[in-house]
């Protein structure tokens, strides 16, 4: 069954802007250490950030909250399999607030898609319960810490 639905998309310019003006407090206040080096590893440093930002506010929206009622920015933190599939980690918070919203019996999954296309950065969540149990089609990652 679907818990939540959340979309967002950034302007990847305002996002280079904002590091141009505030750079590592924005960085460090925003986004954990493993996505600071995956951003700061690719050619498209604030297209990287930019997606990154629309996936933590759609994450925020899928639980039902966006970003207020105790939710931080490094509670929601995208990370990639080795294929390149985005994966959205969960912690805090926000993690407590999924395992609100999981029903007894099943557990959460987080499906995320990105894009970009300059300007723009836009990302796709989708939480998911799934019967713990069941037959059910393995993921490549378990409990909130999934993928799409």
């Amino acid at each position: 069954m679907i818990l939540g639905i959340g979309t967002d998309l950034a302007n990847i310019e305002r996002i280079q802007g904002t590091l141009d003006r505030f750079g590592d407090r924005f960085r460090n206040r925003v986004f954990t250490e493993t996505e600071q080096r995956k951003a700061d590893r690719r050619r498209d440093v604030a297209g990287t950030y930019a997606k990154r930002w629309a996936a933590k506010e759609a994450c925020s929206k899928a639980l039902g909250t966006g970003l207020r009622m105790g939710i931080a920015w490094k509670d929601m933190a995208v990370s990639n399999l080795r294929t390149g599939q985005p994966v959205m980690h969960v912690t805090g918070w926000a993690a407590d607030r999924l395992k609100k919203m999981t029903p007894p019996g099943h557990r959460a999954v987080i499906h995320v898609s990105l894009t970009d296309d300059h300007p723009w950065a836009q990302a796709f969540v989708l939480i998911e319960a799934l019967p713990i149990g069941g037959e059910v089609a393995e993921t490549p990652a378990q409990g909130a810490e999934t993928n799409a």
